[in-house]
């Protein structure tokens, strides 16, 4: 599934009546529905951060997660919400594309289960459901080996996008893809970053707390051909949405509101939650620029992503991603 994006057009700009600037539109594709990551994207279009520097941001939905990246590749969007791995794996097949700021700055997936405090060693000769991702079995794979446990001990089940449910109705024993900020609140859990609920325990741990490389969850990715043409445009953008990140961070109840106008499927009480333990997700380390990506954290992970496979070659990571989009960076 989500940021970095920019705003902002070269040359004279025509003005309206009220001297504002004439906004033109943005198409920026997200990674999924409206949900607690784009929390900085809805909390900047209702405070106008985008309108103030002329952009007409239009947010699209895409009917497979996988579709964004390759529709920002193709130049059909100005930008897209993406994954670091999609990105690596993108450019090893070549396809133009670049990340240009981090919208979440940490992994969200998990290893999750409905057993209190279980642990990798503890799911030898058990079921673990996956989404069907490559990736994310490699993720298993990574996990096991660094608790002694043989992968082919422990049989994977793609569950596709049933995650919950399928383990819920113990189909599976754990299931490793769901994302804490959204598992860990809409059920009663006892998960890593929370004191136990009273009621079904819930086991929720990241997978960068089991071994795998820390990672971007979602980025903000652009297309390496027109970069240059719409430097202005994604500089802009960006900062609009650093902007809406700390006005989120300043009023999660306000941000949770703008997310339920955008969606008006989400559950109020939940939203609320997710958004509240997803925005320090949002703010990279102190001394950095809002969407910092760190050139070591990617080289790390993109040397994991070929040494499991996952990649033809070593990544480039210096053309793979850019900081000089983001506010402050790069004038």
């Amino acid at each position: 599934m989500a940021l970095a994006l920019a705003l902002a057009a070269c040359g004279e700009k025509s003005e309206s009546v009220t001297g504002e600037p004439k906004a033109h539109e943005f198409d920026l594709a997200l990674d999924w529905f409206p949900n607690p990551d784009h929390v900085a994207i809805y909390e900047a279009e209702k405070e106008r951060y985008f309108a103030d520097v002329g952009l007409d941001v239009k947010p699209h939905v895409p009917s497979d997660p996988a579709a964004p990246i390759k529709q920002v590749a193709a130049g059909r969007v100005d930008l897209a919400i993406s994954y670091e791995p999609e990105v690596l794996l993108a450019r090893d097949k070549k396809l133009p594309v670049v990340a240009i700021a981090a919208l979440v700055q940490r992994p969200l997936t998990s290893l999750m289960s409905r057993e209190p405090q279980i642990t990798p060693r503890k799911l030898r000769g058990g079921r673990v459901g996956t989404a069907g991702i490559p990736y994310q079995s490699a993720y298993l794979k990574t996990i096991l080996e660094r608790a002694g446990v043989k992968p082919s001990s422990v049989k994977e089940t793609n569950v596709g996008a049933n995650l919950l449910p399928a383990m819920l109705s113990r189909k599976v024993d754990a299931t490793l893809g769901a994302f804490w900020n959204v598992c860990a609140v809409e059920q009663p859990h006892r998960a890593w970053h929370t004191p136990p609920l009273p009621r079904r325990d819930l086991t929720i741990t990241p997978v960068d707390k089991l071994g795998v490389p820390d990672y971007d969850e979602l980025v903000l990715v652009a297309n390496t051909d027109t970069l240059d043409d719409k430097r202005d445009d994604l500089r802009l953008f960006i900062g609009a949405l650093a902007k809406g990140a700390r006005e989120a961070r300043r009023d999660p109840r306000g941000a949770a509101s703008a997310l339920l106008d955008a969606n008006p499927d989400l559950k109020p009480k939940t939203t609320r939650e997710s958004v509240r333990v997803t925005l320090p997700a949002l703010f990279p380390g102190s001394g950095r620029a809002w969407g910092y990506l760190d050139p070591a954290q990617w080289r790390t992970y993109g040397a994991w992503m070929q040494d499991k496979q996952l990649l033809e070659q070593a990544p480039n990571t210096s053309e793979a991603l850019t900081n000089e989009l983001l506010p402050g960076e790069g004038l």
